[in-house]
C-alpha cells in the first residue's frame, strides 16, 4: 500500500511539472504574452459564454457516469448519479495521471466495486464503455475530417502524421476492445499474464490462489459478455452518452470562440481543431500526449485566429478542459475515496 501511495504521488507529481512545462511552452510562443494580457482577454470575454464552456466541462464529467451507470443498470445493477459522477471522475484523474491512462480503468472499477457492483459486471460495463468511447472518438473525427478538409489541410506535415496515426490507433483499439469482449479466452490469457507480473514483481501475493480466482469469474465471463452485446438497447445508449461526452469536451473551445467574438463560422472551424487534435494527441501515450495536444492546438488555430489572440485562446480552452478538470476530478475522488473510509470504519 506505501509503495502504491508513494508511485501515485509520484505520478501526481510529474503532472504538474509537465503541465507547468506545457503552459511555459505555450506562452513562450508569443513575445506580446503577458498575465496582463491574458486577463485583458478574459475580461473582454462573453460570460454568458465561458459558463457554457464550464457546463461542457462538467458535462464531459457526467456523461461518462451516465454510460457507465447504463450500462450496469443492463445487468440489473445500478446505482445513483452522485456515484456515477465519482466513478467518472476517478477514471479521468487518474487517466491523467498515469502513463497512457492505464489507471483510469483501475481506478473506476475500485469505486463501482465499493458502490455495490459486483467485479465482474464491472469489468465488462468498463470494457464495453471504452469501446463506445472510442468508436465515438472515431465518429467525431472522421466527421470533422469530412466537414472541415479545409481546417486539416492547414495543420503542419507533423500535425497531419499525427493526427493520420491516431485515427489508424483509434481504429486498431477499437476492434481490440471489441475482441475483449467477444472472447474471454483473449481476455482470459491477457489477465493470467498481468497477473503473474504483478506477482513476480511482488506487488500480490498468493499467485496460485488468485489465478484460481480469476479462472472461477472467466467462467461466468462469456455469459455476461453474451447478454450485454445482445442487449442493443444498452449498447446504443452507451454510445449515445458516449458521444454526448466527447462532443461536451469539444464544444468547451467551440464557446469560448463565442464568447471572445469569434463568430459562428470560426466557432465550427475550432471544434474541428479539437477533434483532430483529440486524433492527434492519441498517437502518443500520456503524459507525452499533454504536449502533443498543446501543439495540434496552436498548430490549427493558428490558421484562422489572430496571432495576437492564439495563445491566450489556447491556454484559456486547455485550462478548462483539462487542467481544472482534472483538479476538479481530483478533489471529487478524494472526497469519494474518504466517503468509502468513513462508511467502512462505521461497519
Amino acid at each position: 500500500m506505501k509503495n502504491s501511495s508513494r508511485s501515485k504521488l509520484l505520478w501526481s507529481l510529474l503532472f504538474f511539472v509537465i503541465a507547468a512545462l506545457s503552459v511555459y511552452a505555450i506562452v513562450s510562443q508569443s513575445r506580446s504574452f503577458t498575465l496582463d494580457t491574458f486577463m485583458d482577454y478574459l475580461e473582454r470575454a462573453s460570460v454568458p459564454y465561458v459558463l457554457c464552456a464550464f457546463l461542457c466541462m462538467l458535462g464531459f464529467i457526467f456523461f461518462e457516469g451516465e454510460a457507465v451507470r447504463s450500462i450496469c443498470r443492463a445487468f440489473d445493477c445500478g446505482s445513483g448519479h452522485k456515484n456515477a459522477f465519482a466513478w467518472s471522475a476517478s477514471d479521468i484523474y487518474f487517466s491523467a495521471i498515469t502513463p497512457s491512462a492505464t489507471g483510469g480503468q483501475p481506478a473506476c472499477a475500485y469505486f463501482m466495486i465499493k458502490d455495490g457492483v459486483p467485479p465482474l459486471i464491472s469489468t465488462i460495463s468498463l470494457l464495453v464503455n471504452l469501446t463506445m468511447y472510442t468508436f465515438s472518438i472515431i465518429v467525431l473525427g472522421a466527421l470533422a475530417l469530412i466537414l472541415q478538409p479545409n481546417i486539416f489541410a492547414a495543420f503542419g506535415t507533423v500535425s497531419k502524421i499525427l493526427i493520420i496515426v491516431g485515427m489508424a490507433i483509434q481504429l486498431v483499439l477499437g476492434a481490440f476492445f471489441i475482441m475483449l469482449i467477444v472472447n474471454e479466452r483473449l481476455l482470459h490469457r491477457i489477465c493470467r499474464g498481468g497477473l503473474h507480473i504483478l506477482c513476480s514483481l511482488k506487488l500480490l501475493r498468493r499467485e496460485e490462489e488468485r489465478q484460481k480466482k480469476l479462472s472461477e469469474h472467466m467462467s461466468s465471463y462469456a455469459e455476461y459478455s453474451s447478454l450485454i452485446m445482445s442487449h442493443r438497447p444498452a449498447l446504443i445508449r452507451s454510445f449515445v452518452l458516449n458521444l454526448l461526452q466527447r462532443l461536451c469536451v469539444l464544444c468547451v473551445p467551440f464557446f469560448l470562440c463565442l464568447a471572445s467574438g469569434g463568430g459562428i463560422v470560426n466557432a465550427l472551424r475550432v471544434w474541428a481543431v479539437q477533434c483532430m487534435t483529440v486524433l492527434g494527441s492519441n498517437a502518443v501515450p500520456i503524459p507525452g500526449a499533454m504536449g502533443v495536444s498543446d501543439y495540434l492546438m496552436l498548430d490549427g488555430f493558428g490558421s484562422f485566429i489572430p496571432h495576437r489572440d492564439v495563445v491566450d485562446f489556447e491556454l484559456l480552452s486547455r485550462a478548462i478542459s483539462f487542467y481544472i478538470c482534472v483538479l476538479l476530478c481530483g478533489a471529487v475522488t478524494l472526497i469519494k475515496y474518504l466517503i468509502i473510509k468513513k462508511r467502512e470504519r462505521q461497519l
